[in-house]
């Protein structure tokens, strides 16, 4: 796992925690933040997958040389 894969995630977390605030009190703004905050954290935790798998085919590859 890789910094961007956790910060992606803690991201996510922390936009979840904004929009069910935002519906509590009933801040819209809040709340779409709180789905702002997710969608970047998925961009986030997609770019680390990518970078991990990418790392992963790297070593198999040049273990079978």
């Amino acid at each position: 796992m890789n910094k961007d894969q956790v910060a992606g995630r803690v991201e996510e977390a922390k936009g979840k925690v904004k929009e069910a605030a935002g519906k509590v009190v009933g801040n819209e703004k809040l709340q779409g933040e709180g789905l702002a905050d997710q969608a970047a954290g998925k961009v986030q935790k997609t770019y680390g997958d990518v970078k991990e798998k990418t790392k992963d085919a790297i070593k198999d590859g040049a273990d079978k040389l």
